[in-house]
């Protein structure tokens, strides 16, 4: 299933780019970067040559998908695994 502004929240983030909107820990505002891990509260992001882990909740975040587009998703409705948030929206 391709990645699109409609299903982000349920697919597998790593491999797109990502910047930190806003967060309630200020440090990680303006951090931006590669998606190289996901855990169930955590993004791994390279950034700058560091791997930085930005909290998922009280974050706002901004995603490139493959065609360029942006799209804006809030860090508490991405909160658990990939293959966690499909059962979700597949009712399982």
């Amino acid at each position: 299933m391709r990645r699109t502004a409609r299903n982000l929240r349920y697919h597998e983030l790593v491999g797109l780019e990502v910047s930190v909107k806003s967060h309630t820990d200020a440090s990680m505002i303006s951090v931006s970067g590669l998606v190289i891990g996901e855990s169930k509260n955590m993004l791994e992001v390279l950034s700058g040559g560091r791997v930085l882990k930005i909290p998922k909740i009280g974050g706002l975040f901004t995603f490139k998908l493959d065609d360029g587009t942006n799209v804006i998703v809030c860090g508490d409705d991405i909160v658990g695994r990939p293959e966690d948030r499909l059962k979700r929206v597949a009712g399982g």
